[in-house]
């Protein structure tokens, strides 16, 4: 990772997004200094338009020189750096007309748990599993790699086994806990991301964290560490669950798919899809779809029917699946998402407010099964009012 002392005016862009609770900020030139604060971009209040020389400066001073080569070559480079104090920070570092341009994603010291990130239930069962593959879909921007860090903690916390992570660039910092954690990051601790796959079977791993599936060969060594006994999780860009198998299996030559899909039914846990979703009074809430293979959904896999799993998750409450509809609705009966929001974010609309009455009702009932817990202990004495009732 970069050892270089970033440009001052960098540091205080970095500072004041940060503490303006935006999750990005652009540097572009003959535009201000913009950030995006729940989902839209705001350009900061009272602040001139950057120059193609302010631009370079801040960009030098937070790369390398084998960082400055490959932006050099290929016109954009990828990398982390941090601000001491302030945070950690994913970059992108680009030309556009001629110029530069840098796009930096705010990573927090802090890795939040699943249940402030209001994750289902089930993130804890598939990080529970012994061996297989876990995947966390969703498009950019929708928390997927906060989610996965969350599960990576809860393991680093609960479990003596050995994690190991592929990154490109490395953004959550996972310090040792019971478990042992070694990150290692493309262009830095391996020459590439291929190779640092390859080379995992030799470093005795028990959990696989990939920054993202990207083609065939990655694809395919990551179906093979699951298949001999490790926990792998990945991402993919996909919205649900059944793209995200497609675009593993249509990545192989026809005359493999048949073997593919074997294997991936074999070795999937399960599927996470999430977006983030503007909240009612500010901020951003998440919204997920879990899919858990189980062998209904596991012969779907097989046989390439994958467009039947979303009736399969719709039925499939009893072992934690929801659709994203589900969520959204829940969402909407807790009164953190605007209805509106919700069905503009779903393709299904009208399933989103046929949900919503199940939602208000079972939250009607959990409410009234909390009041008579608080009201009685059952031997005569009041109880404390759960948290969050």
């Amino acid at each position: 990772m970069s050892q270089q002392v970033p440009d001052p005016t960098l540091v205080s862009l970095c500072t004041a997004t940060v503490q303006s609770g935006a999750s990005d900020l652009h540097l572009t030139v003959a535009r201000p200094a913009t950030v995006r604060r729940d989902g839209q971009l705001v350009g900061f209040e009272n602040v001139s338009t950057l120059t193609t020389e302010e631009i370079e400066r801040m960009v030098f001073s937070i790369i390398n020189a084998e960082q400055r080569e490959e932006l050099e070559s290929q016109s954009q480079v990828d990398f982390s750096f941090g601000v001491s104090g302030v945070g950690r920070f994913r970059a992108n570092a680009y030309r556009q007309r001629g110029a530069l341009a840098l796009a930096l994603r705010v990573v927090p010291f802090r890795v939040r748990s699943l249940e402030e990130l209001g994750a289902p239930a089930a993130c804890n069962t598939l990080l529970n599993r012994p061996y297989g593959i876990v995947l966390v879909v969703g498009p950019t921007g929708s928390g997927k790699s906060t989610t996965l860090a969350g599960m990576i903690d809860r393991i680093n916390e609960t479990k003596p086994v050995h994690i190991l992570t592929i990154e490109d660039p490395i953004e959550y910092l996972h310090n040792h806990k019971m478990a042992m954690v070694n990150q290692r990051e493309v262009g830095t601790d391996v020459t590439s991301f291929n190779q640092g796959l390859k080379s995992a079977l030799r470093e005795d791993p028990d959990v696989v964290l990939l920054g993202e599936m990207r083609d065939l060969e990655s694809m395919e060594i990551s179906l093979s560490l699951a298949e001999t006994g490790h926990l792998v999780f990945a991402t993919l860009h996909t919205n649900d669950a059944a793209q995200a198998l497609d675009r593993i299996i249509d990545v192989f030559p026809a005359e493999r798919r048949d073997q593919i899909q074997i294997m991936l039914a074999g070795a999937l846990q399960g599927v996470v899809s999430q977006r983030l979703l503007p909240a009612l009074g500010g901020g951003r809430v998440a919204a997920y779809e879990v899919m858990v293979a189980n062998e209904a959904i596991r012969n779907l896999i097989r046989e390439g029917k994958s467009r039947q799993m979303r009736n399969m998750i719709a039925t499939g409450g009893a072992e934690g699946m929801q659709t994203i509809e589900m969520d959204l609705a829940r969402l909407v009966a807790s009164g953190l998402l605007d209805l509106d929001v919700a069905m503009e974010s779903s393709a299904y609309p009208k399933e989103v407010q046929a949900q919503l009455m199940t939602a208000r009702a079972q939250l009607s009932a959990q409410a009234t099964v909390a009041t008579g817990q608080a009201g009685s202990s059952g031997s005569g004495e009041y109880a404390e009012q759960p948290a969050g009732a």
